[in-house]
């Protein structure tokens, strides 16, 4: 995620590469970095009186949000999950902080993050971050309460999607279509799909409805999802990556 958001800011023109500074702890991670972004500056040690953005694992986020407050950084963007704004503001007293729930297709362009400010952050700090985040996709403002649930929706949101084009790929072989025939089939209806919804601004129930004729395939497929509770297994799956993410936030 850290290097998704670093590709962006820079091939947007947020910031010219040798305005960026990245911290890395790994030698080899260093040089791979170094070589794809020329001009970046790669250490392993943070620079004074930056703004900065925190992408490591959520066990040191506090450390390096310590680091980072000693070394008079000004505010703070975390994506980790699970390290709630008041942990930070005590780990950096001084910063202002912002904290977001990024998704992986920020990748490509398509993220979908929300952010949350802190007892200090300004909305110049939140336009800051939506800056950021702006660079690889749509980003949002919520209450920190609400990053739980939109870890549930969209946070995690990708793995569900990835999870149906997987059941799409094995339902498609099953019924005689060849592995590579049936991952194009999946990959493009998913896009497609996907796209329209987005596109169209319409809402997903009349969508599904424009492509379901009384009696036909697409209503005899959906009355399957309709006997096994297809929207409340769905809530079900969301509640539980929430209640995880609650768990994590209170650890």
């Amino acid at each position: 995620m850290g290097e998704a958001l670093l590709g962006g800011v820079l091939s947007s023109g947020w910031a010219a590469a040798s305005e960026v500074a990245v911290v890395e702890l790994n030698d080899d991670r260093r040089g791979e970095l170094a070589a794809t972004y020329p001009g970046l500056t790669v250490g392993d040690t943070v620079h004074d009186g930056v703004d900065a953005l925190i992408a490591v694992k959520p066990q040191y986020v506090l450390e390096v949000a310590s680091a980072l407050g000693l070394a008079g950084a000004s505010r703070l963007l975390s994506v980790a999950a699970g390290v709630t704004i008041p942990n930070m503001e005590a780990a950096a007293p001084n910063a202002r902080v912002v904290r977001c729930m990024p998704n992986t297709p920020a990748l490509v362009g398509q993220g979908a993050s929300a952010i949350a400010g802190g007892a200090l952050t300004t909305d110049a700090d939140m336009e800051w971050a939506e800056s950021i985040l702006g660079a690889v996709g749509m980003v949002v403002r919520v209450a920190e309460s609400d990053l739980d649930a939109v870890t549930g929706v969209s946070g995690s949101g990708p793995a569900y999607v990835f999870h149906l084009a997987e059941g799409l790929i094995a339902a498609g072989i099953a019924h005689g279509l060849t592995p590579d025939i049936a991952d194009a089939l999946a990959r493009q209806t998913l896009l497609g799909a996907a796209t329209l919804l987005s596109e169209s601004g319409e809402d997903p129930a009349i969508l599904r409805q424009n492509v379901t004729s009384p009696g036909g395939t697409t209503a005899a497929g959906l009355a399957v999802f309709a006997d096994a509770d297809f929207l409340g297994l769905v809530e079900s799956v969301v509640g539980a990556a929430v209640a995880r993410s609650i768990e994590l936030g209170a650890s």
